[in-house]
């Protein structure tokens, strides 16, 4: 036993198939060597002898065809191991032996039937009483000979190419299967680094859409306490505006939510006839979605705020005590929504650094409207020390990040670090993508 199987066998049942096979095929072989022994004047049990160890060498079969098929010709004079030509001949052609082997050995038992054939026939023939003909054991010699080599050759071929067929297709069903579950291990990959790259995009206008507004409230917060005291009037134009900055940050909370729970709609549900007044111009759209605010915050792939919105940015800092410069270079024209809405989420969480980080600093924005790319560069001055840590402002540490990723991902230049004035500055290129 081995661990295949029994033997050299695969199988028990070919096992058992072969030496069943190896003892009719001794046999019959012990059988015609008694006789052949007495037509040659030898002892009979030399014959049976012999015939019992040639015949038993079909049990071989799958393991040396050609041992088998050369022991079939050697005995073909003897008159034996019919049985044993015709199951090598036929295990010899479906194996993976050469066909010019295959073809050589068929030729030769051809050869050996036929002349053997042929002999005893007219040995027969001359015994006879009558005369058949010259044609008749030349045409018989040959029907017999090609008989018994040509059945078992041609059906080992058949059986052969279709085992090799048949292995051919599992080795291919297998290489798919593998293909596939490959291909399957690949899209789980995706699929996850898409919710990833998702949840990270989310989580970075999230910021972007709250940071600053909340951070100008806090800002606020701190003035109105310390001007309540000594000027009324003011602390109630201040608690005016932290009301209006908190109502406004839940207002773009909640159109981001809004966005981010929409079932998806069909472009020809929500798309107006041609030439209704209710049509938006083209590339946005509704007016009654929520989408609709300049200031909601949609996917990148739609629009957004954009550099129409940085004065406002400005003049909200400014509100909020901080003095804010703006300088604009160039012409200004309209950009691709991704260019505009990152040049504006830019300049928000610089600003919104600045309130955080370098509160009663001066700030200056500068933006330069060129002929292939548009950039921007927020810069502020030493801040006031006793400011920033009564702002006491929290800091998750992605606001540059948050920056670098969004200007990179356009293909951009992103740039930020201290000045040597103790100031920090923050620069980005974009291009124009009109």
């Amino acid at each position: 036993m081995t661990a295949r199987g029994f033997g050299w066998w695969g199988r028990r049942r070919g096992a058992a198939l072969d030496i069943g096979l190896g003892v009719l095929s001794a046999l019959e072989c012990a059988g015609e060597g008694i006789g052949f022994a007495e037509a040659s004047h030898a002892p009979g049990a030399v014959g049976a002898l012999f015939g019992l160890a040639a015949g038993s060498t079909l049990v071989l079969r799958r393991r040396w065809p050609i041992a088998v098929v050369l022991v079939s010709i050697a005995v073909t004079p003897a008159e034996m191991g019919y049985l044993m030509a015709v199951v090598g001949l036929y295990t010899l052609a479906a194996s993976d032996v050469p066909r010019r082997i295959t073809t050589v050995l068929a030729g030769m038992s051809l050869a050996a039937v036929l002349l053997v054939t042929f002999v005893r026939l007219r040995q027969d023939v001359a015994a006879a009483d009558f005369d058949p003909g010259s044609w008749y054991v030349p045409l018989v010699s040959v029907f017999m000979s090609v008989g018994l080599t040509a059945p078992p050759v041609l059906l080992g071929l058949y059986i052969g190419a279709r085992r090799r067929l048949m292995e051919s297709l599992r080795e291919r069903a297998d290489s798919l299967e593998q293909e596939l579950s490959l291909l399957a291990d690949q899209a789980e990959q995706r699929a996850q680094l898409a919710r990833t790259e998702e949840r990270t995009r989310i989580a970075r206008e999230m910021h972007d859409v709250v940071a600053h507004r909340v951070s100008l409230m806090v800002v606020h917060a701190a003035a109105l306490q310390a001007v309540a005291p000594k000027d009324p009037q003011k602390a109630v134009r201040n608690a005016a505006l932290v009301g209006e900055m908190g109502r406004q940050a839940l207002t773009e909370l909640r159109e981001m939510l809004g966005v981010l729970r929409a079932e998806p709609v069909p472009p020809a549900a929500v798309r107006p006839p041609a030439g209704s007044p209710a049509a938006p111009p083209a590339g946005r759209p509704p007016a009654e979605t929520p989408a609709a605010s300049p200031a909601a915050p949609v996917p990148e792939d739609g629009p957004g705020p954009g550099l129409g919105g940085v004065e406002e940015l400005v003049e909200q800092s400014r509100a909020a005590g901080t003095a804010v410069e703006l300088l604009v270079q160039g012409e200004a024209r309209a950009y691709a929504p991704d260019v505009e809405q990152t040049a504006y989420r830019v300049v928000q969480e610089a600003l919104t650094n600045v309130h955080k980080h370098a509160a009663g600093a001066t700030v200056v924005v500068r933006l330069a409207h060129r002929d292939e790319e548009v950039a921007m560069q927020v810069e502020n001055g030493p801040c006031d020390a006793a400011a920033a840590t009564d702002a006491r402002l929290p800091s998750g540490g992605n606001g540059l990040l948050g920056m670098r990723e969004r200007v990179t991902a356009l293909g951009g230049v992103f740039v930020s670090g201290p000045t040597d004035e103790g100031g920090f500055r923050v620069s980005a290129v974009l291009p124009a993508g009109r």
